[in-house]
């Protein structure tokens, strides 16, 4: 009898331990997701552009096309790459969150330069509307499946950033797939609802009466300045979180003045505000990051267009074609 209640109380134990590990996985990806945020929001800003102009039957399947590419992305490519770096060369992650953070400054400050300059060519690839419908969806959502690499990868890099070095590679690869999983159901779960709130407010407004007839009209009327909304919060967001991404960056490799003059100054405001200083602090900080993020940015622009794009090309013509 003494045997058997020992066992349980081993079995309890495990089961306390087992029970904490899975508080602590849920907790680290939580926050991992929230450092995330910013590429997140603009991950569910770009997606719906990519269902534009299709029939409304073939809109949900089409976000579900994405989703399950980026479900691929994040937890097939970008899990094992992440655990690989986290084990064997954990110096690069500081890095590649840099050059991640530059490519988000870049790709903010481009969607910025074309509001301002409307008439210049956009660097996403034009697909033709007269093409064959099959062949157009299929464009599109391995145009999607594409730059959803890209956000992914900056996402699950910030998370990698996030866990705590001493953690089990288990727990760290425990850590990302949640984050991969809840960041790829939250983005693709929220897109697949907007892009049919116009349906849904059109049939309110088609077959109800009263309270959700009136309802239908305003969902449709609000829709589409909805999505103008989200797509300035997306850019926003990228710009500012890819110059917070370099410059805590530039900190950790030793360059340390553009981290400590953006801390004072958001200091120095928030004590003019001592009634708000967290909320007056933060935005202090996020405002300064998002004016570099976009300087830099835009000084990237001609850097991708002058050089970067040339080299590309230059290297696309020098591959063998297939016959």
């Amino acid at each position: 009898m003494s045997g058997l209640l020992a066992l349980l109380d081993d079995v309890a134990g495990i089961a306390k331990v087992a029970a904490a590990s899975v508080d602590d996985v849920a907790g680290q990806a939580a926050k991992a997701g929230a450092k995330a945020a910013g590429a997140v929001i603009d991950d569910a800003a770009v997606t719906p552009k990519y269902v534009h102009g299709f029939d409304a039957s073939r809109e949900v399947p089409i976000v579900w096309k994405i989703a399950k590419g980026s479900i691929f992305n994040k937890i097939v490519i970008l899990l094992p790459i992440a655990l690989l770096l986290s084990s064997f060369a954990p110096w690069l992650i500081s890095p590649l969150l840099m050059v991640g953070g530059a490519y988000l400054c870049f790709e903010g400050a481009e969607k910025v330069w074309h509001w301002l300059r409307p008439g210049t060519p956009h660097a996403d690839g034009h697909v033709d509307s007269e093409d064959d419908p099959t062949q157009l969806e299929e464009a599109k959502v391995a145009g999607a499946i594409k730059t959803d690499f890209i956000l992914s990868a900056e996402i699950m890099t910030i998370a990698l950033s996030t866990i705590p070095v001493r953690d089990s590679l288990w727990m760290k690869a425990a850590i990302l797939f949640l984050v991969a999983v809840a960041i790829t159901v939250a983005v693709y779960g929220f897109v697949a609802l907007i892009v049919k709130a116009d349906d849904y407010g059109m049939t309110l407004a088609r077959k109800r009466n009263g309270f959700l007839s009136s309802l239908g009209h305003s969902i449709v009327k609000i829709m589409p300045g909805f999505m103008k909304t989200l797509t300035v919060i997306g850019t926003a967001a990228m710009i500012w979180v890819g110059g917070n991404i370099v410059i805590h960056g530039l900190h950790e490799l030793g360059l340390h003045q553009p981290y400590e003059f953006i801390r004072d100054t958001a200091e120095r405001v928030a004590r003019a505000v001592p009634g708000m200083a967290g909320v007056v602090r933060w935005m202090t900080t996020a405002f300064i990051d998002g004016i570099l993020g976009l300087a830099l940015g835009l000084l990237l622009i001609p850097v991708a267009a002058w050089i970067i794009d040339p080299l590309f090309a230059l290297f696309r013509r020098n591959q063998p074609q297939a016959n």
